[in-house]
């Protein structure tokens, strides 16, 4: 996950755009001054912002090094969010803690299958969606929340909030 403030330009962009969650403050601008200098983006941020929001965008961004907002970025699907300049660090943290008290071993086969995905599309996720996804049936976390939903659909209320242990 990164948070970003201010100008997040060059080599710095190109390090949020490797997270898996981008979000950003008001204030933030965002782009590739690469192309004032002579030179391309060399930690792949081109190709990184087409795959985030289309070849077209991420063309022209690297054709004009231009100083793109962070709205314009979330309105793009470059960022995930923008908030408040003085709300940023304490959003970002409380969503890393949410994150982090999630069911953890999902997220893994969430980002995996997403891997697959982004390199050979859906054929490619759907060739490891079960091989990665039926060992989380194992774990502890999954056999307490379908019993503990199970349990409460048969009792006619809704489905507790168990806390996840990573097992």
């Amino acid at each position: 996950m990164a948070a970003v403030q201010g100008l997040c330009f060059g080599g710095g962009f190109e390090l949020a755009l490797r997270a898996d969650i981008i979000l950003a403050a008001e204030s933030a601008r965002f782009g590739h001054p690469e192309q004032s200098l002579g030179i391309v983006t060399l930690l792949g941020g081109i190709h990184r912002v087409a795959e985030r929001a289309g070849r077209a965008r991420a063309f022209e961004w690297a054709l004009t090094s231009e100083q793109v907002p962070a709205s314009v970025m979330a309105d793009a699907g470059v960022i995930n969010r923008v908030v408040p300049d003085a709300e940023l660090r304490t959003e970002a943290e409380a969503f890393a803690r949410s994150i982090a008290q999630g069911p953890t071993r999902a997220h893994v086969v969430h980002k995996a299958l997403l891997r697959a995905w982004a390199t050979g599309g859906i054929p490619a996720a759907d060739q490891h969606l079960f091989d990665l996804a039926v060992p989380l049936f194992e774990t502890e976390d999954v056999k307490n929340g379908l019993a503990s939903a199970a349990k409460a659909l048969k009792e006619g209320r809704p489905r507790p909030v168990l806390p996840f242990k990573g097992r």
